[in-house]
């Protein structure tokens, strides 16, 4: 079983002590109980991983060894996604299934026909549950990224932001059960660039304004597959199938310091 991740600032070097306190420490000193000799692993957010061995646990408090150490490179291509805000019982569900499957951004979207409406002090509320909600989904799935949650969208917005994404390059996607294009082949025939931005609608679906918007800079409209499915499930399905077309789930993207001896067992 893979050891449980956590998060901390910075990752030590090999053979220095990293502590775990805090809500961290709580986690793996009290709820987990973990135990000296036992391994864990540790992570910055940003690519940096250790593993580790515990030499020292309480509860609230946990030191260990690093033991080996990796830099772990950022999926390719990196795909963001906007996703439009879902009802507040699977606002957060949706952020955290799609950080499970390996989203590297997440922009909240103030589309149309969103029932959710986020306003005034709701704005920082809203970021701040997403942002809990993809740390602990990235910890919990054991990744080297923590996706970052982007500021909040409305439709002219994310127009502005697709005209800036397709102009550098990227593919940008938007789901939609009338699109005129499956998804299996927009990603096949779209542009060999690093980036791709797949845009998520609401229970409502996207308007036609909001498609004709979108097209119109740079978007393309298309069919992820014959169900139709919840805004709060449809990114990690379509995550799922840019791990098969692309190169996401076949390229490791680990760089591992060839100074660093491994791991002791």
């Amino acid at each position: 079983m893979t050891p449980p991740l956590f998060r901390v600032p910075a990752v030590p070097a090999v053979g220095q002590l990293v502590v775990l306190d805090g809500p961290e420490g709580r986690h793996a000193g009290s709820a987990l109980r973990v135990r000296p000799g036992e391994r864990v692993r540790v992570g910055d957010g940003r690519g940096a991983v250790a593993d580790c061995r515990v030499s020292a646990a309480e509860s609230g408090r946990v030191e260990a060894e690093v033991v080996a150490r990796e830099d772990v490179l950022r999926p390719s291509p990196e795909v963001t996604v906007v996703q439009a805000l879902p009802k507040s019982e699977r606002s957060e569900l949706a952020v955290e299934l799609a950080t499970e499957a390996g989203a590297d951004r997440i922009v909240p979207w103030q589309a149309d026909r969103c029932v959710s409406r986020w306003t005034g002090p709701k704005v920082d509320k809203g970021r701040t549950k997403w942002e809990n909600a993809a740390r602990a989904a990235a910890k919990q799935s054991r990744r080297a990224w923590e996706p970052e949650i982007g500021p909040l969208v409305d439709s002219a917005g994310l127009v502005a932001l697709v005209t800036e994404e397709v102009e550098a390059g990227a593919a940008a996607l938007v789901l939609h059960e009338d699109g005129a294009v499956s998804f299996v082949e927009a990603v096949s025939a779209g542009p060999a660039g690093e980036r791709i931005l797949l845009v998520v609608g609401p229970e409502g679906g996207v308007s036609d304004a909001e498609i004709d918007a979108l097209t119109q800079a740079g978007a393309r409209a298309v069919v992820l597959g014959p169900e139709v499915l919840r805004t709060s499930t449809a990114a990690t399905v379509a995550l799922g199938a840019l791990g098969v077309l692309t190169r996401r789930w076949s390229d490791p993207g680990t760089t591992l310091d060839p100074t660093e001896p491994p791991p002791r067992t």
